[in-house]
């Protein structure tokens, strides 16, 4: 494929060019490039090219809990929403604690062809908050691991979970929660098990990284961790840089208006490594009874290029980094910068047009998102995954 006519944007910087892949890799950026005779061609039309995005942090539901989300419908949802790879968290059911349910969620979404996926296993086997062996079997497909949905409750495993992962070269993903605070405290319950996890982190070594962060002083501590060398990284969820004091239920909680703001601050000061979607589907039912969460891959360029580059003007260049590259790396795919020998995964957006999300038609199989009727600028309009259109915005 020849994407002619646009302007490239990346981590790097921006460049009017035109870009080609052959077999799946970017192969050439420039002028006039030499192509072969019929070798399709995209027509940027001046519009902007991104690496196409990589989330960290999504929940699929598959399997277990399929009537909320499957890969099939989540990965159409990842490509309507610019994203060509995804990173599953391990509360399905069964629990993800094994190479069988890595391999069952990565040959299901190869199958569906639209995503790359990676499948976090869990760091304690099937949720029990105690056994960590099962992280010594896990082959070198697994990056990260994580307990995603519930704080590991006690300090010892968590510190024994960290010692594997760092032999084995594995990130741990931490929901940080302290669960017997947070019935009544919910901020209190992420401060503290900030703070533990970064010292846990610092006595054993390990890439420890932050999900979901939502407090100023859960922030303030891993800009300090980072700053005393300790291996921390850390995402911000879109919802948690543009709501506040909102009832909308999700976990970690909306906050108020001096975290949004201390959020936005450190995306601008480059504290924060990336955005993660936290994609959480629900039924209409399970919603209404208080399941926490929010669909968020479809809406995620869009709330982002407002709150952050327009509003506050970040370039979009670290946009790019926190949505592309930085995610990429974390989960070691060839993927988040526009250059020659990457992935040819591209996501081409209008910078200046006005995109209203209407819940009834996003492509996830669940619609519980309280963006609905909103009205953001910069939209996704094409994705290309390894040279091949999977999404245009006019048609699937």
């Amino acid at each position: 494929m020849l994407v002619k006519n646009g302007v490239l944007c990346d981590a790097n910087g921006r460049l009017r060019a035109d870009l080609y892949i052959r077999d799946g890799l970017i192969e050439a950026v420039g002028r006039e490039l030499a192509v072969p005779a019929g070798c399709p061609v995209l027509d940027a039309g001046g519009k902007t090219v991104l690496p196409a995005f990589v989330d960290l942090h999504c929940h699929f539901r598959d399997p277990g809990y399929t009537q909320k989300e499957d890969i099939a419908t989540g990965s159409q949802a990842a490509a309507a929403g610019g994203y060509t790879a995804v990173n599953c968290m391990a509360n399905t059911d069964p629990v993800c604690s094994s190479m069988e349910g890595v391999r069952y969620a990565v040959e299901r979404a190869r199958a569906v062809g639209l995503v790359d996926l990676h499948q976090c296993v869990s760091v304690t086997e099937h949720f029990d908050g105690e056994t960590t062996e099962h992280l010594k079997t896990l082959t070198d497909e697994v990056r990260c691991i994580s307990e995603d949905g519930r704080g590991v409750a006690r300090a010892a495993v968590m510190e024994r979970a960290m010692r594997i992962a760092q032999e084995k070269g594995m990130a741990v993903l931490s929901h940080a929660e302290e669960m017997e605070i947070s019935p009544y405290d919910y901020r209190l319950a992420e401060n503290l098990a900030t703070v533990r996890d970064i010292a846990l982190a610092a006595h054993t070594g390990a890439h420890l990284h932050l999900c979901h962060v939502s407090t100023r002083e859960a922030m303030a501590a891993i800009a300090a961790a980072k700053g005393a060398g300790v291996w921390v990284t850390c995402e911000v969820a879109p919802h948690h840089l543009y709501f506040k004091d909102s009832g909308y239920r999700v976990n970690p909680p909306i906050r108020q208006g001096a975290d949004v703001e201390a959020l936005i601050q450190a995306c601008l000061k480059g504290e924060v490594d990336a955005i993660a979607t936290d994609h959480a589907p629900h039924t209409e039912a399970d919603k209404a009874a208080g399941s926490p969460g929010m669909v968020g891959l479809e809406t995620a360029f869009s709330v982002c290029h407002t709150v952050l580059c327009r509003e506050n003007g970040l370039p979009l260049e670290a946009l790019s980094r926190m949505m592309s590259q930085a995610p990429a790396q974390l989960l070691g795919m060839n993927k988040g910068l526009l250059r020659p020998g990457f992935d040819g995964d591209l996501a081409l957006v209008d910078e200046a047009a006005h995109y209203r999300v209407k819940a009834a038609k996003l492509h996830s199989k669940s619609k519980n998102t309280p963006f609905d009727g909103k009205t953001f600028t910069g939209r996704v309009e094409c994705t290309v995954k390894a040279g091949r259109i999977t999404y245009t915005r006019d048609g699937e």
